[in-house]
Order: structure tokens, then sequence, then C-alpha cells
């Protein structure tokens, strides 16, 4: 039998291993979405809670959809998997150990899942889904009923495939049964993340049965949160460096990220929480401030990099930093066109955004800018097009953000700068097709994207300044390409 990280006594000192009994700990939350920033992130505010305060908060992890394998490798290892956190000089490792059980709906079965979620000691269900988990419409939040897995959900309310509807289910079999409801908690990028979920369940639970979705408003609360923690994609060099730190014990469930981490959460559960706040979470009353500043300033400046970055020829954000133009770009379109957007008060946002600017620097993170632009019909609203719509109506300028747009544009296009493809990952990706091919490249292009009216609305579409904006944008990149586009705009400042 080979080693695992489940073998504690035989890793090295340097690692940081579970120093509290694993057995007392009791599964408290389910959590959907067992993906990379979920361990990274809220799962070690767990562990150092149970390290340092005895917490007993434990974790059933739950993948609904894919992420087979991951669940596989945890339930290998028993449910240990190791964190390292990762700046150029030094990587840190830690063994987490608060998950008491691992399922997939696919592999263990729908029913394991609803029973999980329907035991007494339930007490917290959280999320990190993806934006696309929600299946809703990014541009106004409510649920999307054309979308395949609702359809089925709203025909088979009793075995449902989405998110939302597995959420719903398990809270009827709770009514059904007399339990309490539980507290749904998001921790995906999204502004007002809890009103997004709160709207979603309870439409699709109305649709459902309505005298549900009456108990639900009652009896479950959708605290907001803000999450922030830099947590590239595993890759196979990231797996082999974790397997260093581990004295070369492999980790398939292993992940790296940068050492800083956030946590701001809407202080509103209906049925008790762990005490974060001990270990660095802010408790707060209203997270939106925190969640704009976030989403219009990190992601907002991710997505800007991302696109110019991947069209420039740079394979990772901290590529993007070595260059000066690119630099000076994210941090004039954070303090010049998403700062004064914002209703954050008592925090100084260019000390913010140079701080922001010296994690993208940091070489061991190997974020790559593919990976941020997975998906842009679901980020564009929130991290960019709200901050339009609000210099649209101060008749103020907005020519990063138009960029930033245009190159979304480039990027959808499916085709780079050398004449290579592109491989784009997108919910909306058939229709970004049908639009790409359906008109010709240059102005007719832009027109035939800002018709998606679930990222666009149908305000932008029909401002002139927005599209004549965006259009300009779009012609220095197919002119000048990428790199110069950048460049010619700092220079302009």
């Amino acid at each position: 039998m080979h080693q695992t990280i489940s073998q504690l006594d035989v890793l090295p000192s340097s690692v940081t291993t579970p120093s509290y009994d694993r057995s007392a700990l009791k599964t408290r939350i389910v959590h959907l979405g067992f993906g990379a920033f979920h361990r990274a992130h809220q799962a070690v505010y767990a562990d150092l809670l149970a390290t340092e305060h005895h917490s007993d908060w434990g974790y059933c992890e739950v993948n609904l959809i894919g992420g087979e394998q991951q669940v596989a490798d945890l339930k290998q290892q028993d449910l240990l998997y190791s964190v390292a956190e990762m700046s150029p000089d030094n990587w840190d490792c830690r063994v987490v150990g608060v998950v008491r059980e691992a399922l997939h709906a696919e592999v263990d079965g729908l029913d394991a899942v609803l029973d999980a979620m329907t035991r007494k000691d339930i007490a917290i269900v959280s999320i990190t889904i993806t934006e696309k988990g929600y299946c809703h419409h990014p541009a106004s939040g409510v649920l999307n009923l054309d979308h395949p897995m609702i359809q089925h959900d709203l025909q088979n309310p009793l075995i449902p495939k989405s998110a939302p509807g597995t959420i719903v289910a398990a809270l009827r079999i709770r009514r059904n049964q007399g339990l309490p409801g539980f507290t749904v908690m998001s921790c995906d990028n999204m502004p007002e993340n809890g009103h997004v979920t709160r709207n979603v369940i309870l439409e699709l639970a109305r649709l459902q049965e309505p005298a549900l979705a009456e108990w639900i408003e009652s009896s479950v609360t959708f605290p907001s949160t803000m999450v922030d923690r830099i947590v590239p994609a595993v890759t196979p060099e990231t797996l082999e460096k974790i397997q260093h730190q581990l004295g070369g014990i492999a980790d398939p469930a292993g992940v790296a990220c940068e050492p800083f981490r956030q946590w701001v959460i809407e202080d509103n559960f209906v049925n008790g929480r762990p005490e974060w706040e001990k270990v660095g979470a802010e408790l707060v009353d209203n997270v939106l401030p925190y969640e704009e500043m976030k989403l219009r300033m990190l992601n907002g400046s991710h997505s800007f990099l991302a696109y110019l970055g991947y069209l420039g020829g740079y394979q990772h954000i901290s590529d993007c930093m070595q260059d000066k133009s690119y630099a000076l770009a994210a941090r004039y379109m954070m303090l010049d066109e998403q700062a004064p957007t914002l209703s954050t008060k008592d925090v100084d946002l260019a000390a913010y955004a140079d701080s922001l600017l010296n994690r993208y620097r940091n070489t061991a993170l190997k974020h790559r800018t593919w990976q941020i632009a997975m998906d842009g019909t679901q980020k564009l609203p929130q991290r960019m097009l709200d901050s339009v719509r609000w210099h649209l109506s101060k008749n103020s300028q907005f020519s990063y953000l138009a960029l930033g747009i245009a190159a979304w544009m480039r990027y959808v296009g499916g085709v780079d700068e050398q004449g290579q493809p592109i491989e784009i990952s997108d919910p909306l990706l058939p229709l970004i097709q049908e639009k790409v091919k359906g008109s010709a490249e240059g102005h007719a292009r832009v027109t035939a994207l800002l018709s998606l009216d679930a990222v666009f609305g149908s305000d932008l579409p029909s401002n002139s300044r927005f599209v004549s904006a965006v259009t300009q944008a779009y012609d220095s990149l197919l002119t000048n390409g990428a790199r110069k586009s950048v460049q010619a705009l700092v220079k302009t400042y």
C-alpha cells in the first residue's frame, strides 16, 4: 500500500497537521462545490478554528456535477488534503482535517446527498458553484427558466439536477419532517450573492409549490459574503511542488494559493454559525460595499488583465505585471474608473489598489490569464458593466472599461492575434459562436455581441456613447493589437 497524506506521522515537521481530535468534529455544514477555491478558503478558516479554538464544526463536502475524481481522491486519503501558500521565496503547507464526509451526487446517489442535507445537526449549506451554477440571468439576477437543469427540476422536483433544485428539495424534506431550516450561504463572486441565491431559490420553490416558498421565506436566511484569495487552477507542476513539500507523498486533492485571505460575512444565520471572527473573518451588517470594492477593483482588473494579457501573449497575471503599461493600466482602471463608483466608506482605495497589484506580482502564483478569462458572460455585468452604467449616468470617462469589454469581444471571436484558435469556456458559448459566425469582423461583430441581452441588457446596446467607446477600442485591438492598445491608452493619461 503506497503512503498517503493520511499517514500524518510520516510528513515533514515543516507541514502543519491537525492537532485537534477529528473524531470530535460534528458534520454541521454541507458544502456544495468542493473545488480549489473552497478548499483554500472557507475550509481553511474552519481548520484554523478547530486548531486554535476547539471548534467542532465539520464539513460534508458535496460535488453535484463533475469533480468525481476530487471526491474519490479525498476518500482515498481519510478526507485529508493539503493547502500550500505560495510566495516567491517560500511555500507553507498545512493539512486540513475538517472534512468529515464527502459525497458525489452521481457516484453516491442523490439520495445520499439529500440525506446529508436533511440531518438535524446541519445548520448551514454553503456553496461555491461559480456564477453559472445559479442558473440565473447575470444581467438581472432572476432565475433562467429556459435553463435545461431548471426545466428538469420544475418537472422533477424530487430528483433535481441543479444546485438551486437540490437545496429546494432538501428544504422540502426538512419542512415535511418538522426540522428547522438552515442558512444558505453563497461564497461565489457575485454582488449581493445572498440576494441572488434567495431570489433563485424562492422563485424555483414558488413555481414548484407556493406553500414551500412561504416556509423557506420564514425559516431560511441567505447571508451575503465577500471572499478573497487568489487560487490558481491546480496543474501537474503545482501537485509536484506540493508533493515535494509533503516529503515525497503525493496529494491529488492538494491545492495552492496566495498567502492573503479575506472573508466578510453578513451576520444573518438562522441556526447558529462558527465563530469565524476569531480567525480573521469580518462579520458585518452589510457586505455590499466590500463586495463592490472587490468585484470592481480586484475582479474587474483581473478580467481586464486576463483578456488583454491573453491577447497580448501573456500566459500569467504575473507576466502582465512585468509589462509597465499593463501594470499602470490596471492601476488607472481601478482608481480612476472603478473606485469612484463605489459606496465603500473609510477605505484607502489607493492603498487597496497597490496591495492588489503587489499580489498580482507574486511570481509563484502562475495564475493563468486563460483561467480568469473563463465564463466572461457571467462575470462582465458585475465586474465592468455596472461601473459603465454609473459613468454613463455621470457623463464621465470609462476608456479602460471600454477596452476591457472590447478585449472580451476580441477574445470570444475565438482567434488570437497570431491567428491561433482560442479555447473559450463559457456557458453561453453556443450563443456567442452564433453571433460571431453571423457577423463580419469589425463594427458588425461588436453590434452582434452587444445583442446578448443576458449580458448587456437592453440599455447599453442602445446607448450611443457606450457603443461608440467599445467600437473604438475594438478597432484599436484589431489595428494595433492588445499591447499597443494598452500602451496608447496609458500614454493619453
